[in-house]
């Protein structure tokens, strides 16, 4: 349920800013026909952000309502405050999820040793399996590999999503950690290169548009059929780049309307739609990989 290609889920609304039921239980069929490994429920592309605390929650109960244990689903739990982090987790204790995503805590910028402490912190407080989240360009902070080796010891920190682009990250914690440890990718034009290295799959935003190809991907990896697998990465690989054209989640949920899969592309301020210079961008991209 860690492996593989797991998708980092947009929480699609509705004109009024809404969430929208009837277009999350699309996507999440969508991603059940599809052979997604599992689904990301308020991540970063699922605009955590910009969704109140009550909301956070109440998205990932939704979204375990209408999986109704058909797909495992991880939920995203990441807080700048740990007692926030650790309230967050401790809502989803018994919910039905199968872990929690956690991310650097971004803005106020702690030493390595905040961040041991956050995580730390976190995972003593549930039982749920801990997945750390270091996406730097982001939130201003790294997860350096030898605090990943620190945090490797707990017992409930069960791998990493590492979103540097940094391919080198990925021996570097291997030597730190145990086999048991997952490494997954959280940057799609890399991920192939990642798994080539030894990690076991990728948290994707370009899966909520190519959930079919992303799932053929990781397996071609798993398999280690790298040819196969550069053939389509090749396809993919403008999707890969070209949904950051502008912030993510604002191309793929352009793209995800564009496809039918949700039915606005909505978004909650200061995100805005996708502008008119970025759309023909993004439908080229599409139609490279074969979507339209």
């Amino acid at each position: 349920m860690f492996t593989g290609s797991i998708v980092a889920l947009v929480t699609p609304m509705d004109d009024k800013g809404h969430v929208c039921r009837s277009s999350l239980k699309k996507l999440i069929d969508y991603h059940v026909a599809c052979g997604t490994s599992a689904i990301v429920s308020v991540g970063t592309t699922g605009e955590s952000a910009t969704l109140s605390h009550d909301e956070h929650g109440d998205v990932v109960m939704l979204t375990l309502e209408l999986a109704d244990g058909r797909i495992p689903v991880i939920a995203g739990t990441g807080a700048n405050a740990t007692a926030e982090g650790v309230s967050l987790t401790k809502r989803f204790e018994h919910s039905g999820v199968v872990g929690c995503l956690t991310v650097t805590p971004y803005y106020n910028r702690p030493t390595q040793e905040g961040l041991y402490q956050h995580f730390r912190t976190i995972a003593e407080s549930t039982e749920l399996p801990q997945i750390l989240y270091n996406v730097p360009s982001r939130t201003g902070s790294d997860l350096l590999p030898e605090t990943v080796g620190r945090l490797a010891k707990i017992k409930n920190i069960v791998g990493i999503k590492e979103a540097t682009g940094n391919l080198s990250r990925v021996s570097q914690i291997q030597e730190l950690v145990d086999d048991a440890f997952i490494l997954v990718s959280g940057d799609d034009a890399s991920a192939l290169d990642f798994m080539q290295l030894g990690g076991k799959g990728v948290i994707s935003v370009t899966a909520n548009i190519a959930a079919r190809e992303m799932a053929e991907l990781c397996a071609l990896a798993q398999q280690g059929n790298f040819t196969e697998a550069r053939r389509l990465n090749q396809r993919l690989m403008h999707l890969h780049q070209k949904l950051f054209v502008e912030p993510n989640p604002i191309p793929v949920k352009w793209a995800a309307k564009k496809l039918g899969l949700i039915a606005t592309d909505t978004m909650r301020l200061p995100m805005t739609p996708i502008t008119d210079a970025g759309r023909p961008v993004v439908e080229q991209a599409l139609r490279q990989a074969g979507l339209l």
